[in-house]
């Protein structure tokens, strides 16, 4: 059954769309991501115009993610004070990276920047935490469990120190602040929640427990996937509502679907498993820049 967008001015299956936003769900609860990485590139693939897949998918991780993270609520793995620190840099990268996209909208090359952007992410952070989770892996059978030591010796030595008592934490609130800053700012840019690089970071980076770790970035990826969308609907007017609601409701689902899936697989496989989706998705972008189209078009 085909049904008409006015602002991407496209027909598509709606079967299609609902699936779609099942799957962002899925991802959304068990792994902390807001599920775009995947979800705006399936948008380009099935003729959404970039633009509007970008700003539209950032509306549908709101209400993944807010599903996700109501789960994490009941269970008390939020650290809250931590996410209204990551919240404080997101919403001012994505006030920047909305007036980039705008203006990269306003000279016609937003389809080349943000595939280049998802190719260079994806395959960055994809390789760094598959190499890292299976050694995790490989240390596990051989040693057995062993405490992760955590290594902060430049983080330690910088000022504004806060405890973070969810995580266990004693640190400067500038390293957060300045990862919400990079999350936000992609999070406008490419359409995404930006879990793919807030959950590492947050992992290696600040240091915090991995079962903490996914409801946290829920939480803060609800609040600038919001203002994101908000921002471009204002800015750019791509905001394609009847795409927005054919992806909600499935995304809902999906998203209390995965969470209970997550509580299921250890900590080192949920990172395999997602480092091997990042990696999938950046070789099929790298392949579609790269090949020859099968329609060639000129200007005569």
């Amino acid at each position: 059954m085909q049904i008409y967008l006015p602002i991407a001015e496209v027909s598509v299956n709606i079967f299609l769309l609902i699936g779609l936003g099942g799957m962002v769900g899925i991802l959304s609860g068990m792994f902390g991501v807001g599920g775009g990485f995947i979800l705006t590139p399936f948008l380009f693939f099935i003729g959404i115009p970039p633009a509007v897949a970008v700003a539209t998918g950032a509306n549908q991780i709101v209400a993944s993610s807010f599903s996700g993270v109501l789960a994490h609520f009941k269970r008390k793995t939020v650290d809250l004070k931590m996410g209204l620190v990551l919240l404080v840099g997101g919403l001012t990268g994505a006030m920047l990276g909305v007036r980039v996209f705008t203006a990269l909208k306003e000279l016609g090359q937003v389809e080349l920047f943000v595939n280049l952007t998802y190719v260079i992410f994806l395959g960055l952070i994809g390789g760094l935490m598959l190499i890292e989770s299976l050694n995790a892996m490989r240390r596990a059978k051989m040693v057995g469990p062993v405490k992760r030591t955590r290594h902060h010796s430049r983080i330690q030595g910088l000022p504004f120190k806060v405890r973070f008592r969810t995580s266990r934490l004693y640190i400067s609130v500038i390293p957060p602040v300045l990862v919400g800053l990079l999350v936000g700012f992609l999070s406008a840019i490419m359409g995404v929640g930006g879990g793919f690089i807030m959950v590492p970071a947050m992992i290696y980076i600040l240091g915090m427990p991995t079962k903490v770790v996914v409801g946290t970035s829920l939480f803060q990826i609800i609040f600038v996937a919001a203002f994101a969308t908000i921002m471009h609907a204002r800015d750019s007017f791509t905001v394609d509502v009847v795409l927005a609601l054919s992806l909600l409701v499935s995304g809902v689902i999906g998203a209390q679907i995965g969470t209970k899936i997550g509580l299921k697989l250890k900590a080192e496989q949920l990172r395999v498993l997602l480092a091997l989706m990042v990696l999938a998705m950046c070789a099929k972008l790298a392949l579609g820049l790269v090949l020859e189209p099968s329609e060639l078009f000129s200007i005569a």
